[in-house]
């Protein structure tokens, strides 16, 4: 008997919307379910060069707990490609101004580093409140055990 594998074709892609509360969520692990679920490795149908996951609604970002010292020690840098123009930002500082780059720099670092990546990162679509603009594609309500 002779086993041929499973490839996933862009015909073949079944994509569902999924909407997630962060609040008083840890931020890596929330982070790794999401990165599982946009990538599509949690279906049977899993295809390492293909993108073949669903869309992520993430609300409440503002409310994201991080473990440890990491509320005021954790750094995000930028940098303007300018000589001397690396900026520093810490958590707390990140937190206030842009929470949902929290979320979005979490996942994308989870991602695969190429066009794959690029594409699927923007299925993530994060809001700081409790509101969001996706209800007409009808999110399933998504509670990750983490």
């Amino acid at each position: 008997m002779i086993m041929k594998t499973f490839s996933l074709k862009k015909e073949n892609i079944e994509r569902q919307w999924y909407v997630v509360d962060a609040s008083d969520k840890v931020l890596g692990r929330l982070s790794t379910k999401i990165a599982d679920r946009i990538r599509g490795k949690d279906k049977p149908t899993f295809t390492p060069h293909t993108d073949g996951g669903d869309y992520v609604v993430v609300i409440n970002a503002k409310k994201i707990k991080v473990t440890g010292a990491k509320f005021t020690d954790k750094k995000y840098y930028s940098h303007s490609l300018y000589p001397g123009g690396l900026k520093t930002k810490t958590f707390r500082e990140m937190n206030e101004k842009f929470p949902e780059r929290v979320i979005e720099e979490a996942v994308k670092g989870m991602l695969p580093k190429n066009k794959l990546g690029k594409s699927m990162i923007k299925k993530l679509k994060v809001f700081s409140g409790p509101e969001h603009d996706h209800e007409s594609q009808q999110p399933i309500e998504w509670n990750p055990t983490v």
